[in-house]
């Protein structure tokens, strides 16, 4: 038995996998917007019942079992804390909170209530070329892993008015909203955590006077979130990773994430895995990115992913007669709170 869903956000990401949940077999049952003018439009173009600009008015709703936290991130500890508290599973967006802080609070809730689910929206972890690539790595293919190479290119992550992605401390820029992806799929890739960080970030959006605008956002607000992030970590094991976020591209958004071995390498481009040992470089996964595209806060493989965990989700659940109950399997992969504070803890 599937539990409703309450979804707090009303970003253009909800209009895309309310479509897919009903697809799966849940029910949404109520939504929560930063003002009831945006909550209210987007219940009445997604035909959900029940909405409001009170947090507890959804989280207390009876048939609301699931909380999916799609908001700025400033509420998502507040959220999943008091979510938790009173009995519901919850999924959140990456980051967890705005410190760790933040996610030390949601760590402690999570253990306080193992029986509930409590996962983060890193979901990555849940494209096939990522699990085929992590099974190959603990399969010997490539060998020891030496070096971890991320290139990734997109457009901007901004919107034409200004909103909390602008702002660094909301938790906005391309660190924040790409990086943390990149940060835990690496140590989910190879079970490894990062002793040392070196980072440059930086936001080149200026104009003739060096005030950090853009030709919608002007007059006395400044953009504040970095649009490009270099860094560098070295892990425990001693792999060594260098990543580049670039979101100054009007091209399609490419991904490239290369993983070097003692006798061979992995590479995942897009949402297809390719192997070489030696000097043939051959297709271990393909799969067309048929997702339906949002904003560029969520590149196709992103969304993809966040589809397929969704999947995972009902698997989760559909075993159980008690709409509170789930079986762990299918969701055991997943990022927990606790991922969420080693993130934190490793962002440069």
């Amino acid at each position: 038995m599937l539990p409703g869903i309450g979804l707090f956000g009303t970003g253009n990401i909800v209009r895309v996998i309310v479509p897919f949940l009903r697809e799966k077999g849940f029910k949404v049952e109520a939504i929560w917007g930063r003002t009831l003018a945006e909550a209210s439009q987007v219940a009445h173009d997604l035909q959900i019942p029940f909405f409001t600009n009170q947090v507890d008015d959804v989280l207390l709703k009876k048939d609301v079992d699931l909380i999916f936290i799609l908001c700025a991130p400033h509420l998502h500890a507040q959220i999943s804390v008091k979510a938790l508290g009173i009995g519901k599973h919850v999924l959140c967006d990456k980051p967890s909170g705005l410190s760790q802080i933040d996610a030390l609070k949601m760590v402690r809730a999570a253990l306080y209530y193992p029986s509930l689910i409590s996962i983060l929206n890193h979901s990555l972890r849940f494209l096939p070329a990522f699990i085929h690539m992590k099974n190959a790595i603990g399969d010997g293919v490539i060998g020891k892993i030496n070096l971890i190479e991320v290139q990734l290119r997109m457009g901007t992550l901004l919107h034409d008015t200004y909103d909390w992605l602008c702002d660094e401390k909301m938790g906005g820029g391309a660190l924040t909203m790409v990086g943390s992806h990149v940060i835990d799929l690496i140590s989910h890739l190879t079970g490894q955590r990062a002793t040392k960080v070196h980072a440059v970030i930086r936001t080149f959006n200026k104009d003739p006077n060096h005030v950090t605008q853009n030709p919608f956002i002007t007059g006395i607000r400044t953009i504040t979130a970095p649009d490009f992030c270099s860094f560098q970590m070295e892990l425990e094991g001693g792999v060594l990773v260098t990543a580049n976020l670039n979101t100054h591209m009007t091209s399609a958004f490419t991904q490239e994430i290369l993983v070097c071995g003692t006798i061979g390498h992995l590479i995942v481009k897009g949402c297809n895995l390719y192997s070489c040992q030696g000097s043939d470089e051959k297709v271990v996964y393909s799969e067309s990115d048929d997702t339906p595209q949002t904003d560029s806060s969520l590149p196709g493989p992103y969304l993809n992913g966040l589809c397929k965990m969704i999947t995972a989700l009902k698997e989760a659940f559909l075993p159980v007669e008690d709409k509170k109950g789930w079986v762990k399997q299918p969701v055991l992969s997943a990022a927990t709170f606790e991922d969420g504070l080693y993130v934190q803890v490793s962002s440069p």
